[in-house]
């Protein structure tokens, strides 16, 4: 049981409260919004908690165990803080989330109710809806190594040893038309074969989406024009002459570890492991495998 605050258990017991909702975002780059449920914005530790968000939230619940336990905030995008494209970029994606009953006329009186991680966001039109996951979500997260024929090392980790800053292995470019948020033709790659950025990282280093790193999905060089194709959408725009830094991409197998980057001493997977073949076949009595 949650212990409150005994001047928030003072103002309840008075059957007569003036409460409201207020949430707090953490983003992964360490950018931290408030958002409140009030008419009037609410401060408190060094956060604004922005007013007429048009932010709700579902039923919270909570359940003995592990499970884990979810609930829906929803929202129009209303916020000057609260941008469509940065939603649709994944900037939010994974920020840590704290959820408070506030008394509004007193702030100090407030109870931390729930925190967790945004899940996944839905979104329509200028409507979204972003799940929050409570802590529990973690312990379902794999950790360790993985008994699996791909490699589990990460290209340019220190498991893996091949430097990404290597030219043969590290490319710039620059935008000439956009097609889509995901997909764009590019100038300054044409020394590099066909594929050779497929699953590598584009990094956009000017323009609206600079600093936002994507994983590439599809490397295409075709009759001398370069497209490249990323996995999610990039803040936009995206214009002619934007730039960007990428790097080769692997899609860990042993073949391409030893072809593409003669590094097949450091491969990270188990090639040689039994499949489900070799544990199904019918072995006959006096025959060895």
């Amino acid at each position: 049981m949650k212990q409150l605050e005994s001047g928030l258990a003072a103002h309840i017991a008075t059957g007569a409260t003036t409460l409201c909702w207020c949430w707090r975002l953490v983003r992964r780059d360490g950018t931290v919004q408030g958002f409140t449920d009030h008419d009037r914005d609410v401060v408190f530790d060094g956060t604004t908690f922005e007013a007429a968000s048009g932010m709700t939230a579902s039923e919270m619940r909570e359940s003995v165990g592990l499970s884990v336990d979810n609930l829906e905030i929803t929202s129009a995008v209303t916020s000057d803080s609260l941008d469509e494209e940065d939603l649709a970029a994944g900037v939010y994606d994974d920020a840590s989330v704290e959820i408070f009953r506030v008394n509004w006329t007193a702030p100090a009186q407030r109870a931390l109710t729930r925190s967790g991680n945004l899940g996944e966001v839905k979104r329509s039109g200028i409507v979204f809806a972003a799940e929050v996951r409570g802590l529990a979500h973690r312990l379902g997260e794999t950790k360790g190594r993985l008994f699996q024929y791909a490699c589990d090392a990460d290209l340019g980790d220190t498991r893996c040893g091949i430097g990404l800053t290597n030219p043969a292995y590290r490319g710039t470019g620059a935008i000439v038309s956009v097609q889509s948020p995901r997909r764009f033709t590019v100038s300054g790659l044409s020394a590099f074969q066909d594929a050779w950025f497929t699953h590598g990282l584009l990094t956009f280093t000017s323009g609206a989406a600079s600093g936002q790193a994507i994983e590439v999905k599809s490397h295409g060089k075709a009759g001398g024009v370069v497209t490249i194709e990323i996995w999610s959408r990039a803040r936009l725009p995206l214009t002619p002459a934007q730039t960007f830094t990428i790097t080769a991409g692997c899609d860990k197998r042993v073949e391409t570890c030893q072809a593409k980057f003669a590094n097949v001493a450091n491969f990270r997977g188990f090639p040689d492991m039994p499949g489900n073949d070799f544990l199904t076949a019918i072995r006959r009595p006096g025959k060895s495998r």
